[in-house]
């Protein structure tokens, strides 16, 4: 058994001598940052479904951006990425809040609409394209030092904002009643998070995918908030998890000759059925 760790150890230490690992290891533990931070938000204000229709609206964008660059000009398929995740974030906010729509609608409608344009433009675009088995299901081991720098910046980004914003993030994420009668704008701070989750959801494409880019958002702060009500420890906790998960599920990745992104969605999602037994047992 202490062989059978130390070999384990000794070929996960070995495997930095690949560029390629040092990076997807870089990316993972930024990813891990990001996961931790906007997941929190994600669960506490119970908006898993919206963040699962931004991911998907985000489709849109990139099939878009791929016929514009056969045609016209060069653009970065996560730039129509970010730019569709954007708008479908404010959009589905102002629909919420305004009661234009119903939310479940508008996520829907947007949801659909965002991938079937996404499917066409990129149906219809000529000669080479890039595959979208990346988009959808991620690939780490492709991640470049471009790539590395805007997550950088994003993470920093972030955790500015949470500090800056944080009272604020957190009243509305626990009680958007009081927050209202606290004299807060909820509506605009709601937006302000929606695009904060489609930024981050965005950069993460290239990680897990946009099927699972939601999985990981919401797992590691899933098992963190039965540990603690506390959103800093929450936090903390989910962005300990998620570096687990990322590790773990990298390791296995590497030794199995699996994909990353579902090597490491489904290690999470192993440790979360793990989690909801043992809660069950107790109970």
């Amino acid at each position: 058994m202490i062989d059978t760790i130390a070999s384990f150890l000794y070929g996960f230490l070995e495997m930095f001598q690949y560029t390629f690992w040092r990076r997807a290891i870089y990316t993972g533990i930024l990813a891990s940052i990001l996961f931790g931070i906007v997941g929190t938000y994600v669960v506490i204000k119970r908006i898993v479904f919206i963040s699962d229709g931004i991911a998907h609206a985000s489709f849109g964008g990139i099939g878009l951006a791929i016929f514009v660059s056969y045609y016209f000009f060069t653009l970065d398929p996560l730039l129509g990425a970010a730019i569709f995740a954007l708008l479908s974030a404010v959009g589905i906010g102002i629909m919420s809040k305004e009661k234009v729509q119903r939310e479940d609608t508008a996520i829907g409608i947007i949801w659909v609409m965002g991938m079937a344009v996404g499917a066409l433009f990129y149906r219809i675009t000529p000669g080479y394209k890039p595959s979208m088995d990346s988009f959808l299901f991620g690939n780490i081991y492709m991640i470049g030092s471009t790539d590395i720098y805007l997550l950088v910046f994003l993470v920093i980004g972030v955790l500015i904002t949470v500090v800056l914003f944080y009272y604020e993030l957190q009243a509305v994420s626990f009680d958007d009643e009081f927050a209202k009668i606290a004299g807060l704008n909820t509506d605009a701070i709601y937006i302000f998070l929606l695009i904060l989750v489609a930024l981050s959801i965005v950069f993460l494409l290239r990680f897990v995918g946009i099927i699972l880019v939601i999985a990981m958002l919401t797992i590691p702060a899933s098992i963190s908030s039965g540990i603690s009500n506390d959103i800093k420890k929450i936090m903390f906790y989910s962005c300990i998890l998620s570096l687990v998960f990322v590790l773990c599920g990298l390791s296995l990745s590497y030794v199995f000759n699996t994909p990353a992104g579902p090597s490491i969605t489904l290690f999470a999602g192993g440790v979360f059925v793990i989690d909801m037994i043992k809660k069950k047992v107790k109970t």
